[in-house]
């Protein structure tokens, strides 16, 4: 009878290992040119999430991807770039915390460096940040923490399968409840 415990016990330290140890995440990256237009054309797929935030944070009523990058988080240390054909975006990730991930972001207009900061990309929140005036409109350097599922449904097309989906869920549960 004490066995079931602890084989319980070992099968939820097991999970809660596997989880936590093969924690990615998928980080969109991308640049933007807000702008107002008399008939905007529609939000971009990327962005429809982000649709009334960016509307009302910046008042612009067309948005615009020039530039795109998505990256897979394994470790948090790695580093890309999203291109357009003026502007890179180089994206230092400097490891993961609590939060999120803390970034080295550096904006570039073809050589010439634009921006440098630190900043911090919430797992739960995009991070928005406003760059220079492009014409008629404004740069938006926009990064966001894609969760588990949005991530499997980017690198897989076809329908999820009910138990890899359901391991999913069960493994982001128990991430999200580990301190």
């Amino acid at each position: 009878m004490q066995l079931r415990p602890l084989l319980l016990a070992m099968f939820f330290t097991l999970a809660i290992s596997v989880a936590s140890a093969d924690a990615e995440h998928l980080v969109w990256s991308g640049l933007v040119i807000a702008e107002n237009v008399p008939q905007p054309a529609p939000i971009p797929p990327e962005l429809t999430t982000l649709e009334q935030t960016l509307k009302d944070l910046f008042g612009y009523n067309q948005f615009e991807v020039i530039g795109q990058s998505n990256k897979t988080l394994k470790t948090g240390e790695e580093d890309w770039l999203a291109n357009s054909k003026y502007f890179g975006l180089h994206v230092d990730a400097r490891g993961e915390n609590d939060a999120g991930y803390t970034l080295n972001l550096k904006l570039y207009k073809e050589n010439d460096v634009l921006l440098e900061t630190d900043a911090n990309l919430s797992k739960s929140s995009p991070l928005v940040i406003k760059g220079p005036q492009v014409g008629s409109g404004q740069l938006l350097l926009v990064l966001v923490v894609k969760d588990d599922e949005q991530a499997h449904r980017r690198r897989h097309a076809e329908p999820a399968n009910p138990i890899t989906a359901g391991w999913y869920r069960l493994r982001r549960i128990i991430h999200n409840a580990l301190p």
